[in-house]
């Protein structure tokens, strides 16, 4: 018989709606049976992609015995961590308090009233990995709970004690300063690893947002800040964790090399990287980079954008039961897809009849380009066209192969992460394609999401969640002004000044920064504040983000220094850990490094105002924002277009720089002086 959470809208909650274990939602009905009947309350928290969520539930959860103790000894309630990040983020805090260190599965043991008194992460059915028995854990909590209640209380509330000095030491910390971007670049070069990229060990995450930072430092630095970066996505373009084969990325390789992927493949990373990518080839013209970026939002499209034109959250690690069976080959299959041996493609992936795991083949680069057309006589292209040729034979077949599960619910957050990579790879590439993909998402969201005029967290089947958060406002209005800047439709515009209104008013945090939920929003043990960037960026990076970038374009100077202040909250923090603040750092650097206003005059249809935007749009600039209207400019245009007339009739470009304005100018020549 299903139980409590057969009426869910997550994917992931409706993977346990058949366990015997008695799961509850999240909500009043747990919480009260919890209180009346003096139980404990079990909280499992994970998502639908998680390898070892699925790992403990087939264990444990689809264990009639354990779910028996279970049932008799627990309240249990079941959370998507996509869908309530704030849970997750609460109680991962006091996991991590209680053990040093958190992750998913996450199994946390409450009281009735909430407060956390133990927790873990994945347990086992019998005692292994160091780990003790699911089944022990459960009899011998249920029994300090039975016979040391006061033991059990005491030990919660120095958790809370803990949790809320957290919370209220959230303050700013110092002013900000320039010397805080150059500490955390170096930093960030001199733990770098040269031998296989990125930074630190196995499982070893990709580090997009430290990317990115880096990028900027580029343009505004001396010295080799770009070498590591180009040098980390040519080691994960290679394979293994980057699909080469249907494009895309894993969330995380499980070695120091990237060459063995964990199989999941999660919406946010594939914005994010997507984006790295996308500026490093504005950067350097490399065209594997490009190559990356299109074969990713091909892959977005073709497994990951619904009909409504909502991006799903993730596809599964696992397939038929296994984890990677959907990517993995046998020698003897890829030679029959070809219809021979192909020398040429058995060497540029190294590939062996005994595999590289577990007897299969995990596509990954061995020998590159240069080495490649020394050997077989053949130019760059060459080598290019005949592996695309390959891999497209490849994902034909590998797409009649039963495909990973998908979680289809869509996240405004994550959403707004890759409204944003659309937009800006359709305005760098010129590509109509990608701006239909990104008007249609931002539409979406825009009303499926706000339904009743209030944005929503997630979306799937036509029912909303309850509960917003500040990461969904931030991320969608940055999407919006990426899409603004494409085709400068107002409405984009309007919609995300709109949302920092609201944003500012419903999350607002009087000693500096923005709380994650709403001012209304239900405050279970505390009301979190999250700083740090983790896989996304954190809520706070992206609203700094946003009101130091609409200051820009509305001229709005609280709103800049409201950001400002943000800053403060992390000084010491970014400096120290730049990894974990990377976003903040990106912000700071907007900040600090003289943003370059551009305002455009004239008929958006005259060959010459279109001129103006294809010279604009040539180079990488992170800390430029672009207006552009016809004239008159009508109203509800940005600020920054206001009192800009033409130029004898001419289609003019006004260029301000550190808030100084330039003479306006008429012609090409003109204008790219002005942007030296």
């Amino acid at each position: 018989m299903p139980n409590h959470l057969a009426s869910s809208t997550s994917p992931y909650l409706l993977q346990h709606v058949n366990n015997p274990v008695d799961w509850y939602p999240w909500g009043k009905d747990a919480i009260e049976k919890a209180r009346s009947e003096d139980k404990p309350i079990f909280l499992s928290i994970g998502y639908a992609a998680c390898h070892w969520c699925h790992v403990m539930a087939h264990e444990s959860f689809e264990d009639p015995e354990i779910a028996a103790i279970m049932n008799t000894n627990y309240v249990c309630i079941k959370v998507d961590r996509e869908e309530r990040p704030d849970l997750d983020s609460i109680y991962m805090a006091a996991v991590v308090a209680l053990t040093g260190q958190g992750g998913w599965p996450m199994s946390v043991f409450l009281t009735p009233d909430l407060t956390p008194f133990y927790g873990g992460t994945y347990f086992p059915p019998k005692a292994k990995f160091g780990l003790p028995a699911f089944k022990e854990v459960l009899l011998s909590l249920s029994d300090h709970w039975q016979q040391k209640r006061e033991e059990v209380i005491r030990a919660s509330q120095q958790i809370i004690t803990h949790l809320n000095e957290s919370t209220n030491n959230l303050k700013v910390e110092a002013q900000f300063s320039p010397d805080v971007l150059t500490k955390a670049t170096h930093s960030l070069i001199n733990t770098y690893d040269w031998q296989f990229g990125g930074w630190g060990a196995a499982p070893k995450f990709p580090q997009p947002m430290a990317l990115e930072f880096l990028l900027r430092r580029h343009l505004s630095v001396a010295g080799d800040v770009i070498k590591p970066v180009l040098h980390a996505l040519r080691t994960m373009a290679r394979g293994g964790m980057y699909d080469v084969v249907g494009g895309g990325f894993a969330r995380y390789s499980t070695d120091t090399a990237w060459h063995i992927p964990h199989f999941e493949k999660m919406l946010y990373d594939n914005a994010q990287l997507a984006q790295v990518y996308l500026h490093s080839w504005q950067i350097t013209g490399e065209l594997s980079f490009r190559h990356v970026v299109e074969d990713t939002l091909a892959f977005v499209i073709r497994e990951m954008l619904s009909t409504e034109g909502g991006f799903y959250s993730s596809l599964d690690a696992d397939s038929e039961g296994k984890e990677g069976k959907f990517y993995i080959w046998t020698l003897a299959e890829i030679r029959s897809v070809f219809g021979e041996k192909d020398d040429f493609f058995e060497t540029a992936y190294g590939l062996k009849e005994s595999g590289n795991w577990e007897g299969k083949i995990v596509l990954q680069r061995m020998v590159d380009d240069s080495d490649l057309a020394s050997r077989f006589g053949l130019c760059i292209d060459e080598i290019n066209k005949k592996l695309w040729d390959r891999h497209a034979q490849l994902l034909v077949v590998r797409n009649t192969r039963i495909h990973p599960a998908t979680d289809d619910k869509v996240l405004t957050f994550w959403n707004g992460l890759m409204l944003s990579v659309f937009a800006e790879a359709a305005r760098v590439f010129d590509n109509d394609q990608y701006l239909q993909v990104a008007r249609k998402n931002a539409d979406f969201i825009l009303t499926s999401l706000r339904p009743d005029g209030k944005l929503h967290h997630v979306w799937r089947k036509g029912q909303v969640s309850q509960e917003v958060f500040l990461e969904d406002y931030a991320s969608l209005i940055l999407g919006l002004l990426d899409l603004y800047q494409v085709d400068f439709d107002n409405r984009w515009y309007s919609e995300a000044y709109g949302l920092a209104e609201e944003m500012i008013q419903r999350f607002n945090d009087p000693r500096g920064g923005f709380f994650d939920i709403t001012n209304d929003a239900e405050i279970v043990i505390a009301r979190p504040k999250e700083l740090q960037d983790n896989a996304t960026p954190s809520g706070n990076a992206l609203a700094a983000e946003v009101l130091f970038k609409l200051a820009a374009f509305s001229e709005n100077g609280e709103w800049r220094n409201l950001a400002e202040n943000m800053l403060g909250l992390v000084t010491n923090l970014s400096s120290d850990h730049p990894w974990a603040f990377s976003r903040w750092l990106s912000s700071a650097d907007f900040n600090f490094n003289k943003v370059r206003q551009v305002a455009i005059v004239g008929d958006m249809a005259d060959i010459r105002t279109r001129s103006f935007l294809t010279t604009i749009r040539k180079s990488y600039t992170p800390n430029r924002i672009v207006a552009a209207s016809n004239y008159p400019i009508p109203g509800g245009s940005p600020a920054l277009l206001a009192d800009r007339p033409l130029i004898d009739g001419n289609p003019t470009v006004y260029v301000c720089e550190g808030f100084i304005c330039k003479l306006p100018v008429t012609t090409i020549e003109g204008l790219e002086e002005q942007l030296l």
